[in-house]
């Protein structure tokens, strides 16, 4: 059966059922049919805070490696052997949905329900933020159209609008702000948003009302710095964000609860969940099981480096989640033969594993690697993995998650509990006091292993705007490949000394964070040659196919 079909065999719980394994009264609880709700974002237990377990992944490969698939068998993992456990993830983004990725509600045996609400509309959250972000896109033209008080220099404007939809069309468009008025304006797709990323990163609604007002839209043509507030409009975005600031609670196919809550990507924008429903997450459960997009050199190191200070959040424990099939593709191992058994290949692509191991060494020792096992692998190949984890002195697990369920990931949940009662020896990897340059450096030539840098001279531009305006004390949040350390898709396994290209510089004002765009990654995907819409559809009886 694929994904789908075993969603629809859920025996679920009614939602308040499962507000109740939480200790929530129903009166904290908004229910969005029977299977989903929102939990006041105001609702506290009086006791103290949870364990935090980050998962990531090594670079994504075509074939994916299941990092939810493990998150979520994980938390089942957990609350099978009577722990009390929470996972906490993002919500899926449209775009991929019908594009090429798919969804995000997991694999197999280890899913979040209900898998098609979920993965399309849900209680619209993405909606509300497209829907916030592009009312301030509207308030920029409209006030150019009436005479521009704020003396905007339309050159300078910097925010986009937003769609959750992939189109390639969208990067580069014409706007008309009044009969004479024209500009180049170009879209992201919402989960690149500075909306979506200071829905993120704030820690209530009115936090949130004060962060969208901190947005800069561009500059007045003394070249100061024009904010929302400006636009007297951060009490209409309160108004269409009020519910969607209230996290949303679903149920794994074992009926655990998950929290699912906001939806930045992490190769464009900072790729976490938001601070508000992490934080409700360590209040309800003694363990937090969370995840960072993509591979660590993204998602992971934005969480360590973004989300952690804003948050104060240190966590106990990080799963690298890895698989046999990624191993042989880091190798040069060809689609058509990565199932194949071939230990030498397992062991040319080791070198990519090893570099996002040394990499989360920089920021704590607590490190589990999690093989996510396909039935294809060996075990000669996977004890080549365990083998190279040992040397290397981290812990190492298999799941079967995917097929088993949380009985799959039993061993692996009984490693991480144990590493997250040792003492917290998490540290960010820089001082957000350090230059903007400084900066990038230590994460390009850290992180990504790289040589020498280059900036565009649009981005010597902006970084010196940032400067003007003394907002260089801020973490960086860079945009770039999923599929490779560096900013090269095509250098995958273990590169280093290669140059880095800064290509542009954005401050992101409202998020806290300065974004740098790195290579040839853009902020609005395209859809690809064979997109998933061609196979999703109704059935005879209005039930959803093809989706995954």
């Amino acid at each position: 059966m694929n994904d789908i079909e075993i969603a629809k065999l859920c025996n679920k719980k009614r939602i308040i059922d499962v507000a109740g394994l939480l200790g929530i009264d129903e009166e904290f609880i908004e229910q969005y049919g029977k299977y989903k709700a929102k939990i006041d974002v105001n609702f506290r237990k009086n006791k103290k805070n949870g364990k935090l377990i980050l998962v990531t992944a090594i670079n994504p490969t075509p074939f994916g490696e299941g990092k939810t698939t493990v998150t979520i068998g994980l938390h089942d993992a957990m609350r099978q052997s009577g722990i009390d456990s929470l996972a906490v993830l993002r919500e899926p983004s449209l775009g991929p949905v019908f594009g090429m990725k798919g969804g995000a509600t997991g694999g197999g045996y280890s899913q979040i329900v209900p898998m098609e609400d979920i993965n399309l509309h849900f209680t619209g959250d993405l909606h509300a933020i497209t829907s916030a972000n592009n009312l301030i896109s509207a308030a920029i033209d409209n006030h150019l159209n009436f005479g521009n008080k704020l003396d905007i220099d339309i050159k300078t404007i910097t925010f986009r609008r937003c769609l959750d939809v992939n189109d390639r069309a969208l990067r580069s468009v014409e706007v008309s702000c009044g009969s004479k008025i024209y500009r180049e304006e170009s879209f992201n797709i919402t989960a690149a948003s500075e909306v979506m990323s200071v829905f993120c990163l704030s820690k209530d609604l009115n936090d949130l009302k004060t962060n969208l007002g901190n947005i800069i839209i561009g500059q007045n043509k003394n070249g100061n710095p024009v904010y929302v507030k400006d636009l007297k409009i951060e009490g209409s975005l309160a108004v269409l964000l009020k519910d969607a600031v209230n996290p949303n609670l679903v149920q794994t196919l074992e009926n655990n609860p998950v929290l699912v809550h906001g939806g930045p990507f992490a190769n464009i924008a900072h790729g976490c969940n938001t601070i508000i429903a992490t934080n409700l997450g360590l209040n309800l459960a003694e363990y937090v099981v969370t995840e960072a997009g993509f591979g660590a050199d993204l998602g992971a190191e934005k969480f360590f480096d973004i989300k952690c200070p804003k948050a104060g959040l240190k966590p106990d424990c990080v799963v690298l989640v890895a698989t046999i099939r990624a191993l042989k593709y880091n190798a040069n191992v060809s689609k058509e033969e990565v199932n194949l058994e071939n230990v030498e290949a397992v062991k040319n692509g080791l070198p990519n594993l090893g570099v996002h191991i040394e990499n989360l060494k920089k920021y704590t020792s607590h490190i589990v690697v999690a093989l996510n096992k396909f039935t294809t692998d060996t075990e000669e190949e996977i004890a080549v993995v365990k083998d190279f984890c040992e040397e290397l002195g981290v812990s190492f697990s298999t799941s079967t998650a995917y097929i088993d369920g949380g009985k799959g990931a039993t061993n692996l949940a009984l490693k991480v509990v144990e590493l997250c009662n040792k003492e917290n020896d998490f540290k960010l990897l820089y001082d957000t006091n350090d230059s903007i340059e400084e900066k990038i450096g230590i994460i390009c030539r850290e992180i990504y292993h790289a040589g020498e840098i280059i900036y565009s001279d649009l981005a010597k531009e902006k970084i010196e705007f940032i400067k003007k305006i003394g907002v260089t004390d801020l973490p960086i949040c860079i945009a770039k490949t999923q599929y490779s350390i560096s900013d090269n898709p095509e250098l995958i396994g273990y590169p280093s000394g290669f140059t880095v290209t800064v290509r542009d510089v954005n401050l992101y004002n409202g998020s806290g964070f300065i974004t740098v765009i790195l290579g040839k990654i853009l902020t609005m995907p395209a859809l690809p040659k064979k997109p998933n819409y061609e196979i999703i559809d109704l059935d005879e009886r209005n039930n959803i196919i093809g989706l995954f």
